[in-house]
């Protein structure tokens, strides 16, 4: 990588924020250099570039630090104009993929709350997601009139929104698997289903996902974890 257009992402590979960014870089075809953090034990280099937040991701760029994974996707859509274009020009369309990335945060903050709960609350934790997820079903038939595009034509049109739920909803089938539950339902929400299989499919995308077995480990540590706080 030339020195002078140098990119360097520091992440935690279990984390959706700083999927999202991996997965921009990935679909711009943006060499980049990879650094994994340990948040119990930050580095001088982390706390340097992002002395607000303290947090990844943070991408650094020719030395320049931007922080906040929204932040640093519009920043790379405005930097490099190769691969596609993750925020459309129209006003419009622009508006509509902010609005649906953004409701994907309000699913994957919900789907937290499944994995964080049990009993009374994880049910209805389970509710609130079936409930927005089949809610981003009528929003993906907005933006998909003639149905969810194939694999290349997907990898030639990756949108912010897109970014969104391959971070959130890529390893869906290790959440399946770690709360014996169905979160992604073809026949209640083709589209959703659809889209997700396509966009995992996209070759850039497919060579960096998560191993499954690593995923199911990390989420039942995590659930482990979160309910044994619940209950202290």
């Amino acid at each position: 990588m030339a020195e002078q257009d140098k990119v360097i992402l520091y992440g935690v590979w279990a984390s959706p924020y700083v999927k999202r960014v991996e997965f921009a870089l990935k679909v711009k075809g943006i060499p980049y250099e990879y650094v994994e953090e340990d948040l119990r034990n930050k580095s001088p280099l982390l706390l340097k570039f992002n002395p607000v937040h303290k947090k990844v991701p943070v991408l650094v760029h020719n030395g320049k630090a931007i922080a906040e994974s929204l932040v640093i996707i519009e920043y790379i859509d405005e930097t490099w104009k190769t691969g596609p274009q993750l925020l459309p020009e129209d006003p419009y369309k622009r508006s509509q993929i902010r609005f649906w990335a953004s409701y994907m945060q309000q699913v994957f903050e919900s789907l937290v709350l499944v994995i964080e709960s049990s009993g009374e609350a994880q049910e209805k934790a389970i509710k609130e997601v079936s409930e927005k997820v089949k809610l981003l079903e009528a929003g993906l038939k907005g933006l998909f009139p003639d149905g969810i595009p194939s694999v290349d034509e997907f990898s030639k049109n990756v949108t912010l929104l897109d970014l969104f739920i391959l971070a959130h909803f890529g390893e869906y089938e290790a959440h399946e698997e770690v709360l014996g539950l169905k979160l992604i339902d073809s026949d209640k929400t083709p589209l959703v289903a659809s889209c997700i299989t396509a966009l995992i499919e996209i070759p850039a995308v497919k060579k960096s996902r998560i191993p499954h077995e690593k995923m199911v480990a990390f989420l039942k540590s995590y659930r482990e974890d979160a309910l044994k706080s619940a209950t202290a």
